[in-house]
């Protein structure tokens, strides 16, 4: 929840009106949420003194995000209960976190889950036991309440809404053409080195190696796909997964993101069917919240893990209560590191060569993520209905989620609703800088003009903004990473040390932190 000496501070500084507006915008409350920079930023500064109480455990998870969660449902299906997992901020979850806004729940970062693959038969697993998927007459049936409500999604184009993502209202004949070629190539890699996801259950051929070592808009300029609504859509695909856009990631990546899924289907495709997914009005905090309640006091939040260091009994592990400002002391005979490699490889006494090597290679995009509370429902341009995801073309952001959307009951058109926009900051440069340095008005303003083109009354309507901040929300796959980190083993360790985290993916989604944490858990 946003402090109330937030909301106080954002209600005495109201933002300009939008300009051409004839009267001023009322006041706007607003304030930075969720994860807190300045407790990350501990790391930099020197531990106290001498730990208050040393305490053992058979396994210490360092990290609360997917993975850590992960490695700690699975500990406890083999019959271990005996660990600690330490997260750093109040909430468990990482990237998957979430809020309330007067009341109404809203994600702070990831969304979405597409319907696993059997290449993620962990997921499936988890799915099937929190009684979202269930076979029926042979067939497995997903619980329809947590499937994504029509409609799913839109563009905004030319002053008017059309369904789906992909441009297509007055395109030419060329544009077509293009998307077809683009549909066709996919498919031809797909058949030649098949992709997956978690990636790991796929053989890192060739062919992944040579899309791996240039990036995706080389490989466009080579395969003469050069239209500019194609091009802005698979920009647009590869910062929405990614955090950056063409000229930053792989030519894998940007292939990988639908030959591992559902492909990429051209206009008049009879084999086109959008994509089924799960969500909540909490984004995957649903499913963080779910994984996280079992744990009770082995979950420790406000830990900020100073070092780990291994010995010939184990491991011993220094965290800073953040709450208390005393030192905890650790010893337990695993660890399994959960952490982003970069922290991993500041926090660890002694690094491993592979753990190094990999820190050393991994760029993170910064991200954005910002709830919006509007006393009433906007107005609508003509064209598609309003939908669960709502983009505008040429944007720099990634349009907006109605995290309202999948509730059992539609809000009446007077009901304050909550929107959700999403800004990958990956390809602007110094934005790690900016989120700290630029205050809240900033990005807000950002937020109204981006999507007051197609909802001039949003301003007038917004009653409150919360604005999550990510300095290193995701690793950012450019060339040459993925087959670097494919050298490691599906669940890297070192002694006493097992390493489990998206990082050593390359890309940060849900079926890999979920995965490697999973056999990170099994392997301890």
């Amino acid at each position: 929840m946003i402090s109330r000496r937030a909301w106080l501070a954002g209600a005495a500084l109201p933002l300009l009106a939008a300009q051409g507006c004839e009267a001023p915008a009322p006041p706007l409350a607003g304030g930075f949420v969720g994860t807190s920079p300045e407790r990350g930023h501990l790391l930099r500064a020197a531990a106290p003194q001498g730990p208050a109480r040393t305490q053992r455990t058979r396994v210490l998870i360092a990290g609360g995000g997917v993975a850590g969660l992960a490695a700690a449902r699975a500990l406890r299906q083999r019959g271990i209960e005996d660990f600690v997992l330490l997260e750093l901020e109040d909430q468990a979850g990482g990237n998957s976190r979430a809020m309330q806004l007067d009341g109404l729940p809203c994600p702070l970062g990831a969304h979405y889950l597409p319907l696993p693959t059997e290449a993620a038969h962990e997921v499936q697993d988890l799915l099937e036991e929190l009684g979202l998927r269930q076979r029926v007459a042979g067939r497995w049936e997903y619980d329809e309440r947590h499937l994504c409500h029509s409609p799913q999604e839109r563009l905004y184009l030319n002053g008017h809404w059309q369904d789906g993502l992909l441009p297509l209202q007055d395109i030419a004949a060329g544009t077509l053409a293009q998307y077809q070629r683009f549909a066709t190539r996919v498919a031809q890699l797909q058949r030649a080195a098949p992709f997956a996801m978690p990636a790991q259950r796929a053989a890192f051929a060739p062919e992944h190696a040579a899309l791996d070592a240039q990036t995706m808009a080389q490989w466009l300029a080579r395969e003469g796909l050069d239209d500019a609504h194609l091009q802005w859509y698979l920009d647009y695909c590869c910062r929405d997964d990614f955090g950056a856009g063409l000229a930053a990631v792989s030519a894998w990546a940007g292939i990988h993101y639908f030959a591992s899924r559902h492909g990429f289907h051209a206009p008049g495709d009879a084999a086109a069917e959008r994509e089924a997914v799960l969500t909540w009005p909490e984004g995957n905090a649903w499913l963080t919240q779910r994984l996280a309640q079992p744990l009770g006091e082995r979950l420790r939040c406000a830990r900020v893990v100073h070092r780990i260091a291994t010995h010939r009994h184990g491991v011993t592990v220094q965290a800073l209560d953040a709450a208390s400002g005393q030192l905890e002391q650790w010893e337990a005979a695993q660890c399994i590191v959960a952490l982003p490699v970069f922290v991993a490889a500041r926090v660890l006494a002694d690094p491993p060569a592979f753990v190094q090597a990999a820190a050393a290679a991994l760029r993170y995009a910064p991200w954005l993520v910002a709830n919006v509370h509007l006393r009433t429902a906007l107005d609508d341009r003509e064209g598609a209905a309003p939908s669960w995801d709502n983009v505008v073309y040429g944007s720099r952001g990634l349009g907006y989620v109605d995290a309202g959307h999948q509730g059992l009951e539609q809000p009446r058109r007077g009901s304050p609703r909550v929107l959700s926009w999403y800004h990958a900051l990956g390809d602007m440069p110094g934005a790690r800088a900016l989120l700290l340095q630029q205050p809240w008005q900033h990005w807000a303003e950002q937020l109204f003009a981006e999507l007051g083109q197609a909802h001039p009354d949003l301003r007038a309507k917004a009653t409150r903004i919360a604005i999550a901040r990510y300095g290193h929300a995701m690793a950012t796959p450019v060339p040459g990473l993925v087959g670097a980190l494919r050298a490691n083993a599906a669940t890297p360790r070192a002694g006493a040390l097992l390493f489990a985290h998206a990082d050593w993916s390359g890309y940060s989604v849900f079926e890999e932190a979920f995965t490697r944490g999973h056999l990170a858990g099994l392997a301890a």
